[in-house]
């Protein structure tokens, strides 16, 4: 990739120029820049590998590769070495964490850190700084991603139409207690619905629109049927007429139906 003579600060290759010895503003000019190529701020990186995948887990670290090559004085592009086990920021506050780790092939930005961290990282509290280096690439912090041309298939949606929680495999809701309050509360599902429970407890009323199947026990102190109840293959509804057959002193003869 050449560059245009208006990209660059001082219209030629290389680092020094015919005029940067030219005069005391020149030359000091010229130290500045020097001194300013070697700080290193934030950089546009390519995830190469994360410790984590996504378990229950501390936050890990990654590898990246700086993805704005360097230029050499003759024009040629030379592409960065990873930088390794750079840690990785979390949306965390205590043990409450939304855990989201980055995956090979992510493209993301990184900060660098003016003082050496390692010793910071290594004692997971204050430290004095590992060396004396500044503004390094080795002191890289993986911010966040930036997925440019990928469309996501596991996401939290937050529209003016609310918030909707999309995955393609499953969904997991884990507390010792859960409480949905709406004024209504929809649940569709194209197969079935499995709920395994010692007891379920409605309190209100109960409109079926289908039929009932039960290979339990049903216990009811009063039931007031109107509609069609069959048990064990006898409908016991409003309409059934229930015959004991003929009654004797002994007890009764004929078919219970």
């Amino acid at each position: 990739m050449a560059l245009r003579r208006s990209d660059m600060a001082d219209g030629y290759f290389g680092f020094q120029g015919a005029g940067a010895a030219s005069g005391d503003f020149n030359t000091l000019t010229f130290l500045i820049r020097q001194a300013l190529s070697r700080i290193n701020v934030m950089a546009p990186v390519k995830v190469m590998g994360c410790t984590n995948s996504g378990g229950v887990s501390p936050i890990g670290t990654v590898d990246v590769q700086v993805q704005v090559d360097l230029i050499d004085g003759n024009n040629v592009r030379i592409p960065h070495g990873t930088i390794f086990k750079c840690p990785y920021l979390r949306v965390q506050g205590g043990t409450n964490a939304v855990i989201i780790d980055p995956v090979a092939g992510d493209l993301g930005v990184v900060g660098f850190c003016d003082r050496d961290i390692s010793s910071f990282l290594a004692n997971k509290g204050a430290s004095a700084p590992g060396s004396a280096r500044r503004f390094d690439m080795a002191d890289a912090v993986y911010l966040y991603s930036l997925p440019l041309a990928l469309v996501p298939t596991q996401y939290v949606q937050f529209s003016t139409a609310g918030i909707k929680i999309v995955s393609p495999t499953k969904i997991d809701l884990e507390a010792p207690e859960i409480d949905l309050v709406a004024p209504i509360i929809h649940m569709t599902a194209t197969t079935g619905i499995t709920m395994t429970t010692p007891t379920v407890t409605v309190n209100g009323n109960i409109q079926n629109n289908g039929s009932t199947t039960s290979t339990g026990t049903v216990t009811t102190p009063l039931a007031v049927v109107t509609t069609t109840l069959t048990v064990a293959g006898k409908d016991i509804g409003p309409n059934h007429i229930h015959d004991h057959g003929t009654m004797t002193a002994s007890g009764h003869t004929g078919t219970v139906v």
